[in-house]
């Protein structure tokens, strides 16, 4: 069965695979065994960067002989995390010079897609300047709590319309182990409107392994569909959705309400053609999941691939 399309232009380098997190929590040699064999899979167009810990760099040194030019090694770095400015702003510059020297001792088989880290709740506009200067061109993705997603978003984009650098973009957790990991579908919703009316770009890790919502023992709670995120994410963008519209694509566990042809994407009624989505995804990144199986074995299971 060919793929379509439109699902193709979905979940085109969507997915970074993180399989050293929780819950497979992976050493770092059959991480990245793993990823060096994904990489040369026939559905390795769905794979974006490899999640690695910047502290993790060099340890992963010794085996990148795995990968070739042809196949080389994606990189979504990971920054560590700080607990106020100042410590973040130091993190920051050990962690963008790390990169750099990354990117240049392994240019044949290494890129880096981009970084990843965690902002303080006392970092303000001037604070994300100093963070600009410091990376250079480099494209990162700020994470905070969902609750504090609408106001993170606003200053990010406050600093992306100052700046005619590339822009920084939203990282959003969308799960974790245990229930109380995952947040609500309107605080999904909130962010994903929110960065939609910014045109700001976004990403999510954590808990999005299925593609459909759907209540799981594992963590005794529903857990958010990547096809109810990311299809949410670009129909709000398209049709300029409020939270609430946004919440009913979230909260649905129907597969029959999913559609995917090549002309387009519809989910219900609403639809988007496949040229828009993919214009779309400049601002819907991607989602880390430690398995890069369990998503494309339930979207065989639903006969998407």
């Amino acid at each position: 069965m060919a793929v379509s399309a439109s699902l193709r232009a979905l979940l085109n380098q969507a997915i970074d695979y993180a399989g050293m997190f929780p819950p497979c929590a992976l050493p770092l040699e059959p991480a990245l065994r793993n990823q060096a064999g994904y990489v040369r899979s026939s559905e390795a167009w769905m794979l974006n960067g490899f999640v690695l810990p910047v502290g993790q760099f060099n340890a992963a040194t010794k085996f990148i002989s795995q990968f070739d030019p042809s196949h080389p090694l994606r990189v979504a770095a990971l920054g560590p995390k700080s607990a106020n400015v100042e410590g973040f702003l130091d993190a920051l510059k050990d962690a963008s010079a790390a990169v750099r020297s990354y990117s240049q001792s392994n240019h044949d088989l290494v890129s880096i897609s981009h970084l990843e880290m965690f902002l303080p709740d006392d970092v303000d506009s001037v604070s994300l300047k100093a963070a600009r200067a410091i990376v250079g061109e480099l494209t990162i993705f700020w994470e905070a709590p969902p609750e504090r997603a609408e106001q993170t978003i606003a200053l990010i984009a406050g600093h992306n319309s100052d700046e005619d650098t590339a822009p920084f973009g939203y990282k959003l957790r969308t799960g974790g182990v245990a229930a109380d990991a995952f947040p609500t579908s309107l605080q999904i919703a909130r962010a994903l409107v929110t960065a939609a009316k910014h045109r700001l770009p976004i990403k999510f890790t954590a808990g999005l392994h299925h593609p459909i919502r759907q209540f799981r023992d594992e963590v005794k709670t529903k857990m958010h569909g990547f096809l109810n995120v990311l299809g949410a994410a670009v129909l709000a963008g398209e049709h300029q959705w409020d939270a609430d519209h946004a919440v009913t694509m979230l909260d649905d566990e129907d597969p029959r309400s999913f559609s995917f042809t090549d002309d387009f994407f519809a989910w219900r009624d609403w639809k988007i053609d496949t040229e828009h989505l993919q214009s779309r995804r400049k601002f819907v990144k991607s989602f880390g999941s430690c398995s890069f199986d369990e998503p494309r074995d339930d979207l065989r299971s639903l006969g998407f691939l």
